[in-house]
């Protein structure tokens, strides 16, 4: 069935046809740049769009702009700032736009990405504006959304209210998903909003949601002070040194864009998301004096929590656990919705010289009912208790064409460590090293995390990473890095002390830019328990896995361009047959010039042994909306995308999607599980801003 894959791939390649790259489809292709090159499908890019928004409308003047607005781009690395603000100290400012060409690290590709963003000025923009000037040039946007799966989930059936009481196997509301958002916005320095969002299964206005919406948020954001950096009120997020002591939100590791290893904290920034755990409910602030600055925050709110009960007076005594989905559809999701109150309080101290930055961060979080777990092996080192506290140091240190960073973490009660240091270097205008080591204790545990790991824990974990980009020509570049690792004890579901290792290499030919070529290859070992049934004790065995990618891109004319990807994976390891899988797509993305109405159609052949041998691909979708599914078993997906632009200020998003499966008579297990052998999806998206 593979061989037939890449024929009707082949076919569907020769008669597919192009796209236009409108303004709006920009932002869209920078997310999914940063999606693609970060590998993560759990990442909420809600306010990396909002900020490249803003930028597409306001290009931001290079002659003036500062390194933590770049850093927040997200599309360039700390070498190539770096070497943008030597460049400007140096030279004096920019006169024209081609200079960037003169810029030591910056190729056409990384220009070509960040021209629609930026501009070049003598004048300096206007920093002080009246509250009423604010008002009158600021953004306002409302958004509405409403998404669902047409067919029926088991978990919809209709049953009498005795058994949705005692069964955790039935939802409580209805299939679809309803989201809507009201902000406000004058560049990156004031904003306020609200959010609201009822997940799929969960009562809208009725039973544990009476007010509707399961989950709102809100905030009211300002930046740009002297002395008074910037404050929240609300919703917001802190990030601070590298991630091993506090960060909310999600953060990226490793990736195909290999000198992106370094964090750079965004330090107070609003909260517009709906992830219902990763943030903060309170008050910020960041003080700054000459080269000081001092954040302070606190925040109060309910997390999601398994509750035990003394089983004589019925009372509250302690947690087992918290819980980040998010979801409250059945009975037992319910019970554990907002049962835990958590506090947390921290200050972060940074010092900011022209080279050199140093951090030092404490951070308290505890909680009304004491954490206590179940011991197993395997966890018997987190963190029990109702209260913890945290302390850390970071740096950041440029010598001539080599930056240092790092940070050291510290839980004082338990003397558990956590640290991670790591250099970027520029040995040559077209080549670039970087290395990171990490040191994670078994019983280091924070909440609030986002290290560099593997495992997604800055807990339990050693490692070395070593990484290359090589410029051979304009058009040609190496990215490649090599990561080993090690796990000193148990994790879930392995029964012994593993270690492993990743190599990735990929190879980019960009000679002009209507069309890029890339092809990557990424081995990857680690060791898991044995699927052997009759062992008696779970036995460590290797398990290997290959993906090999190659993917193009052509654009016919600034309107039209073709997107087409094959990916192949291998798994192997000694207790189950070996497995593979493909996966090829063709995208065809469409927009008449003298039309209001754009259109993405993207058909997709996949092939795969089981869920083991997934492969996983970024899906375009309405804005605020990130899709990267993982792909398995065997059939074909396709989806269209319209977005429709009238009045002036309205934007119409309408998407739907379908996946058929073949040699399968049901899709999912238990109340996720669909009858048949087709799943579809429909997305509705209105956003109005004037």
């Amino acid at each position: 069935m593979k061989k037939n894959l890449f024929a009707v791939w082949l076919a569907v390649n020769w008669v597919s046809y192009m796209f236009c790259q409108e303004k709006s489809e920009l932002v869209q292709q920078r997310i999914e740049f940063v999606a693609e090159q970060r590998q993560s499908d759990l990442m909420d890019f809600s306010y990396l769009t909002d900020v490249l928004n803003y930028y597409l409308e306001h290009p931001v003047n290079l002659n003036a702009v500062e390194e933590q607005e770049l850093h927040a781009m997200l599309l360039l690395s700390d070498l190539q700032i770096n070497a943008l603000i030597l460049h400007r100290k140096m030279f004096g400012k920019f006169i024209a736009i081609f200079e960037l060409q003169s810029i030591a690290y910056w190729d056409q590709e990384t220009i070509d990405r960040l021209l629609p963003f930026v501009r070049i000025d003598d004048k300096l923009d206007q920093l002080h504006l009246s509250l009423k000037e604010a008002l009158r040039q600021g953004n306002y946007e409302a958004t509405l959304r409403f998404q669902t799966i047409p067919q029926q989930k088991k978990g919809y059936t209709q049953v009498n209210d005795s058994m949705l009481t005692s069964s955790n196997a039935y939802y409580r509301g209805n299939k679809d998903h309803y989201y809507t958002r009201l902000r406000y916005m004058y560049r990156t320095n004031l904003s306020v909003g609200i959010t609201a969002e009822k997940d799929p299964g969960e009562a809208f206005f009725r039973g544990a949601q009476k007010n509707g919406f399961d989950f709102y948020s809100a905030h009211a954001f300002f930046k740009g002070g002297k002395y008074l950096k910037s404050m929240a009120f609300g919703d917001y997020q802190v990030q601070c040194g590298q991630g091993l002591n506090f960060w909310t939100g999600y953060a990226f590791n490793k990736s195909a864009d290999v000198m992106a290893i370094k964090k750079t904290a965004q330090s107070i920034r609003p909260y517009a998301a709906v992830d219902e755990s990763r943030f903060l409910r309170g008050f910020a602030a960041e003080f700054g004096f000459g080269p000081w600055t001092m954040i302070t925050f606190v925040s109060h709110k309910r997390v999601d929590a398994g509750i035990e009960k003394d089983s004589i007076t019925g009372f509250d005594t302690y947690a087992t656990g918290t819980e980040i989905s998010g979801l409250h559809r059945t009975t037992d999701e319910i019970a554990r919705r907002h049962a835990l109150k958590e506090t947390i309080a921290g200050s972060a101290l940074r010092l900011r010289l022209r080279k050199l930055q140093l951090g030092a961060q404490a951070i308290y979080q505890g909680y009304d009912q004491a954490l206590r777990k179940d011991t197993l092996p395997y966890n018997q080192f987190d963190f029990r208790g109702d209260r913890v506290l945290s302390a850390s140091l970071d740096y950041s240190l440029v010598v001539k064409n080599a930056h240092f960073f790092g940070e050291f973490s510290l839980i004082p009660q338990t003397k558990a460590t956590a640290q991670l240091h790591g250099v970027l270097l520029a040995v040559h205008p077209r080549c670039a090293l970087s290395a990171l080591y990490r040191m994670y204790q078994r019983n280091y545990t924070t909440f609030y995390t986002a290290g560099f790991s593997e495992n997604g824990k800055s807990q339990n974990e050693n490692g070395v990473y070593l990484s290359l980009k090589y410029q051979f020509t304009r058009a040609l570049t190496l990215n490649a890095y090599m990561d080993v690792f090690a796990f000193p004890w148990l994790n879930y579901q392995v029964s012994a002390p593993t270690k492993g290792n990743e190599v990735l290499l990929q190879l980019n030919y960009r000679p002009n830019k209507s069309l890029e070529i890339y092809a990557r290859f990424r081995h990857q070992l680690h060791q898991k328990n044995s699927r052997d049934l009759d062992q008696t004790v779970a036995f460590v065995e290797e398990v290997y896995q290959e993906n090999f990618r190659i993917h193009v891109s052509f654009a016919a004319n600034e309107h039209i361009t073709f997107r087409s990807r094959m990916e192949w994976v291998a798994v192997k390891r000694p207790s189950n047959a070996p497995e593979q899988g493909i996966v090829l797509f063709s995208d065809v993305l469409f927009k008449p010039k003298s039309w209001p109405i754009d259109c993405t159609l993207r058909y997709t052949l996949f092939d795969t042994d089981s869920y083991d041998s997934r492969i996983y691909a970024y899906e375009n979708n309405a804005l605020n909306v990130f899709s990267i599914p993982a792909i398995y078993g065997q059939g074909s997906r396709g989806y269209v995308l319209i977005r429709w632009t009238f009045l002036k200020h309205c934007d119409l998003w309408m998407r739907y999607g379908i996946s058929i499966y073949a040699h399968r008579k049901s899709i999912g297990t238990g109340p996720e599980e669909i009858l048949g052998a087709k799943k579809s999806d429909l997305t509705l998206q209105l956003r109005i801003q004037f």
